[in-house]
């Protein structure tokens, strides 16, 4: 009887049964993906370059448990508070307390094997793809790849079934503890109306304090470090909640004193909800505000990541192409480029140093950077090496004693060497790097050789040709070792490809990320509000019965509503807008695009708010005969 019972129960309810399924089936599959593409061991160990990613997913799939673990407790919770006086009544009628116990948890466990079977088969589809997508991107095989993986398979359902025992398990406690007619009269408990006074405006004022410290230390990262970010975050988020439950219930009576706005058609209504609501809503707004900054956050942080990439690869270099003996197949690939700058310079090389002659620098000065990480500028222009030379011979990166005999190599001339000029630390090993005169190099008796540096239109557009380049100089880097050493090159390109592998990784678990916390703080919003729907039922019933028409009625849930949730969405940008900053230490331009993480926060969050429109006025609202 009660198995029948449940499952009617389930039906009547299944639009916010729907709500929480969507949730845990978008956090069970990019968990699982975060972990196949994180655990595949082959399939690591046959790519370099994604095993130096792979710790990004699975700091990833840390952090998505975290938030999972806060979400599967608050929405059950919710769902449980929507049934209270319908369990309340089985016991009434009869139904033995254990009974009841035991078919919540059950109804509990079926919501968590479905959603983990549901979820599964999307990270799957997920995997494979996304999978696909990024080893398209990082141009990478795919040998020993496998979507379809056991282990990250057992660690998802794992993780998630203890999750949802853990929640059966309260839930069937709570249940337990509860006498009948507390579960009847859930429903008639009233919402309490906080009043104004030096206590609420000393909370307003700490958590303004709190937010303003945290927003310091965040933007001043390169100051504190870690105990910067944590005490940061740690501030902000005290300061989140503080300011929720001291300045909106008085904004909302600041609204209801209007009398102007109070006066118009139903706003006197739509107040007095707000005003009665609002009290039971600070905290999850609060938490929602949060979960926004986290999820939009993570989108626009992997997003900067990845749209950073050039910029920090050309920040030191000005050329995009340095070339140690050019073969044939270089000079035609040149040829089908648009080149802003060539130049060619001559060296000479022998067990002690190499040899750069000062006629082909002074001939063709090069140019070099003027940027840093710290400071940064766009404006920042590349300048052309102005330095005399008046020496014949100077010396650098060699121990005092030689150092003592000739002059240093002038500083901007070192910079060109060191970061136009040499492509490998391999290719210097214990040699000193000299500029000497054209005497001197005739006589040095060393192989000579030439070093070719040019600037292209636009370095992206060339990526295949620049990688056929990096590829001959590697082999000719390993023609010149006389062991199995690794090489490894220090090119523009080369740069670019080793930032760009990390930031991609990067850019799909913040995309990832972002959306589950979204979609997860959206349906804890949504749940909270209709936990309380049912108490609000009557109410819009007696103004249907005294000839309040049914438009206005659905206006003033949309207005409501739209208040609710816009809120905690203001001061969760805010918070996504300053936090950014905190990336500056790391990234040239934090703020590159982040347009686009917001619209996919809009479109997210608009949806959850029709639905959670259309669900409440289907409670408070239903259909008429």
């Amino acid at each position: 009887m009660l198995l029948k019972l449940s499952l009617s129960s389930m039906r009547k309810m299944m639009k916010d049964y729907l709500v929480l399924l969507v949730g845990l089936v978008i956090s069970i599959s990019i968990f699982y993906m975060f972990q196949t593409l994180g655990m595949n061991d082959d399939y690591v160990k046959a790519n370099s370059m994604i095993r130096s990613i792979g710790i990004v997913f699975n700091v990833g799939a840390f952090l998505l448990a975290f938030i999972t673990i806060f979400y599967i407790f608050y929405a059950n919770s919710f769902l449980l508070s929507l049934r209270r006086k319908e369990l309340g009544m089985y016991m009434v009628l009869g139904a033995k307390k254990a009974r009841i116990s035991q078919m919540l948890f059950g109804e509990t466990l079926l919501m968590g094997v479905v959603s983990l079977v549901i979820g599964s088969l999307v990270g799957i589809v997920l995997s494979s793809g996304i999978g696909q997508l990024l080893m398209g991107v990082l141009d990478i095989s795919a040998d020993g790849y496998d979507p379809f993986y056991l282990p990250a398979l057992w660690m998802t359902w794992g993780f998630f079934l203890v999750l949802f025992l853990m929640t059966a398990t309260i839930n069937a406690i709570r249940l337990a503890r509860a006498t009948e007619l507390d579960l009847i009269s859930a429903e008639q408990q009233n919402d309490n109306i906080k009043a104004k006074g030096i206590g609420t405006m000393v909370v307003a004022i700490l958590g303004i304090l709190l937010i303003a410290f945290g927003y310091y230390l965040l933007t001043h990262l390169e100051l504190y470090v870690a105990l910067g970010f944590i005490v940061g975050a740690i501030v902000t988020t005290i300061g989140t909640y503080l300011v929720f439950i001291s300045l909106l219930p008085v904004f909302v009576q600041m609204l209801k004193n209007n009398k102007k706005l109070n006066d118009r058609q139903l706003n006197a209504f739509t107040l007095a909800q707000l005003r009665f609501r609002i009290n039971n809503l600070t905290k999850i707004l609060g938490t929602v505000a949060m979960l926004i900054a986290l999820g939009v956050g993570a989108m626009a942080g992997g997003l900067a990541f990845q749209q950073n990439v050039e910029l920090v690869a050309s920040i030191g270099r000005i050329y995009d192409i340095t070339l140690h003996d050019p073969v044939a197949e270089d000079y035609q690939a040149l040829a089908h480029m648009q080149v802003l700058e060539q130049n060619t310079y001559r060296y000479k090389k022998d067990e002690q140093a190499y040899y750069f002659t000062k006629d082909d620098l002074l001939a063709h000065p090069p140019l070099i950077s003027t940027n840093t990480m710290e400071p940064y500028s766009p404006d920042n222009e590349p300048k052309r090496v102005t330095q005399p030379l008046p020496e014949k011979a100077y010396i650098m990166d060699n121990d005092p004693d030689e150092e003592a005999k000739l002059a240093s190599v002038p500083e901007e001339w070192g910079q060109a060497i060191s970061r136009e000029f040499i492509s490998s630390y391999e290719m210097l090993a214990d040699r000193a790097v000299q500029i000497v005169d054209r005497e001197t190099f005739a006589k040095i008796k060393g192989s000579e050789h030439k070093v070719l540096v040019a600037q292209v239109d636009d370095f992206l557009k060339y990526k295949d040709d620049l990688k056929a380049m990096d590829e001959r100089q590697m082999q000719l880097l390993k023609s010149g070792q006389q062991d199995d050493q690794e090489v490894y090159l220090n090119s523009k390109y080369s740069t670019y490809q080793q930032v760009y592998a990390f930031t991609s990784g990067t850019l799909f678990m913040g995309f990832f990320l972002g959306i589950a916390f979204l979609a997860m703080m959206a349906s804890c919003l949504m749940f909270k509000i209709l936990s309380g729907a049912t108490r609000d039922k009557s109410r819009y019933s007696m103004l249907r019965k005294i000839g309040v028409r049914k438009e206005l009625l659905v206006g003033s849930i949309y207005k409501e509503l739209f208040v609710v949730f816009v809120f905690p969405a203001l001061l969760g940008l805010l918070h996504v807008l300053v936090g950014m900053k905190m990336f500056s230490v790391i990234l040239l331009n934090p703020y590159v695009n982040i347009w686009l993480p917001i619209a996919i926060f809009v479109a997210v969050y608009a949806i959850y708010y029709l639905i959670t429109v259309r669900l409440y006025r289907g409670i408070v609202l239903p259909k008429e005969a």
